[in-house]
C-alpha cells in the first residue's frame, strides 16, 4: 500500500512548489520544469561520498553524507523555504524517490509543511515523460505554419500566442532557428531530456479541443530530435503557408540574424559546412559577399540558392497538405501586419 505522502507524476500539479534535492549537474541535464533546485549534495560533495563509500566504507560515507546533508537541508530552509506559510505543500524528488528526497521532505514534514515525496524519484518521472509522449500528440490537431527561411513563421507563432492560441513553440524549446544558421548567440541549447520534458510539460496542459498551432519542422531541431509521435501527427496536419516578397524576406533575416554581421567569421564557418552540397565556387562566392559586407547580396543568394530549394522538396516530402496549404499573404513582416494577420487567424 503506497505510503500518503508519496505521490505520483500524474498529482505534480496538487503541489504549490517542486522541489528538485539532486545536484546541480544532475538538475541541469534534466528537471521537472518549473522546479526548484534545492541540492541536498552538491556536485563535489556527491563525489566525495561516493568515492568513500566504494573505496573506503559504505558505514563512513553515510556519516559524512548525512552530515553534509543536514547541513545543506539546513541552509534551504533559511534561504528558499523560510518564507513559505503554514499551509505550503511542496513535492520533493531526487534520483529514485530514496534518501535525498526523503531526507528533506521529513524535516519539512517535521516543520509543519505538508511534504511529499515522488514515487521512484527522477527515473521514474523520465520514464512517464517518454511513454506519455508516445501517447499525447495524438489528442491534438495541428495546424502547421509552413513558409520559406525568412517568411516570419516563428513570430506568426508569437502573435497567435498573444492573441490567445494554443502554441508549440517548438524552437523555442529548442533554442534553436532550425537551420544550419539557427544557432542563438549565447544559449547553448538544451539536452534531448530536457527539451523533452518542456514538450512534454506544454503538451499535458494543452486542450485537445482547441486547434494547436506549430511550425512545420524536420526531425531535428539543431542537435535536437523532435518526439516521434509528435513529428507523425504534426505531419498529418492542415498547413498554413506564409508568402512574402523576397526583398522582404532578406530585410527581416538581416535584422533577425544581426549577430552574423557582427562576427562574419562565426559566419563564414557555418557557410563552410555547406561546402559537400554545392562545392568549392559556390562557397567562396559566398564567403566574399560576406567579406564584402554585401549582406543584402549575400541573403537573396542564399534564399534563392540554397533555403528555398531545400524547404520545397522537405515541405513537399514530409507534410502532405503543403501542396493545397491556405496561402497567407504578406508584403511586410513587421509587428503589425503580423499581429493582424494572427488576430484574424486566432478569431476564424
Amino acid at each position: 500500500m503506497k505510503h500518503a505522502n508519496v505521490v505520483t507524476v500524474a498529482q505534480l500539479d496538487a503541489f504549490d512548489e517542486v522541489i528538485d534535492v539532486r545536484s546541480p549537474a544532475e538538475f541541469a541535464l534534466d528537471h521537472v520544469p518549473d522546479a526548484s533546485n534545492c541540492p541536498v549534495l552538491d556536485d563535489e560533495e556527491r563525489a566525495r561520498v561516493g568515492t568513500i563509500y566504494t573505496q573506503a566504507s559504505p558505514f563512513d560515507a553515510r556519516k559524512l553524507g548525512a552530515a553534509l546533508v543536514a547541513k545543506n537541508i539546513a541552509r534551504h530552509i533559511e534561504q528558499h523555504f523560510r518564507s513559505r506559510e503554514h499551509g505550503w505543500r511542496p513535492l520533493v524528488y531526487c534520483w529514485r524517490g530514496g534518501k535525498r528526497s526523503g531526507a528533506m521532505a521529513h524535516v519539512l514534514r517535521e516543520i509543519g509543511w505538508h511534504a511529499a515525496t515522488l514515487e521512484g524519484g527522477y527515473r521514474a518521472y523520465r520514464r512517464e515523460v517518454l511513454s506519455q509522449l508516445e501517447e499525447l500528440p495524438r489528442r491534438f490537431r495541428f495546424q502547421v505554419v509552413c513558409g520559406a527561411t525568412g517568411s516570419g513563421k516563428s513570430r506568426l507563432l508569437e502573435a497567435l500566442a498573444a492573441q490567445g492560441a494554443q502554441v508549440l513553440d517548438l524552437e523555442h524549446f529548442a533554442r534553436h532557428r532550425g537551420s544550419v544558421l539557427g544557432d542563438l548567440p549565447g544559449e547553448p541549447q538544451p539536452s534531448q531530456k530536457m527539451f523533452d520534458s518542456l514538450v512534454w510539460s506544454a503538451l499535458r496542459r494543452f486542450d485537445p479541443q482547441r486547434m494547436t498551432w506549430v511550425e512545420a519542422e524536420s526531425k531535428k531541431i539543431g542537435q535536437l530530435q523532435v518526439p516521434g509521435a509528435l513529428l507523425e501527427r504534426m505531419r498529418e496536419g492542415e498547413c498554413l503557408r506564409i508568402e512574402a516578397p523576397v526583398a522582404e524576406r532578406v530585410r527581416f533575416l538581416i535584422g533577425e540574424y544581426g549577430h552574423f554581421l557582427q562576427q562574419p567569421a562565426a559566419l563564414k564557418q557555418k557557410l563552410d559546412c555547406l561546402l559537400p552540397l554545392y562545392g568549392r565556387a559556390v562557397i567562396d562566392r559566398w564567403l566574399a559577399q560576406t567579406d564584402a559586407g554585401a549582406w543584402q547580396e549575400l541573403v537573396a543568394d542564399l534564399l534563392v540558392n540554397h533555403y528555398d530549394p531545400a524547404y520545397r522538396r522537405a515541405a513537399s516530402r514530409n507534410y502532405p497538405q503543403y501542396e493545397k496549404s491556405r496561402l497567407l499573404r504578406l508584403d511586410r513582416l513587421d509587428e503589425t501586419n503580423l499581429g493582424c494577420a494572427a488576430a484574424e487567424l486566432a478569431a476564424a
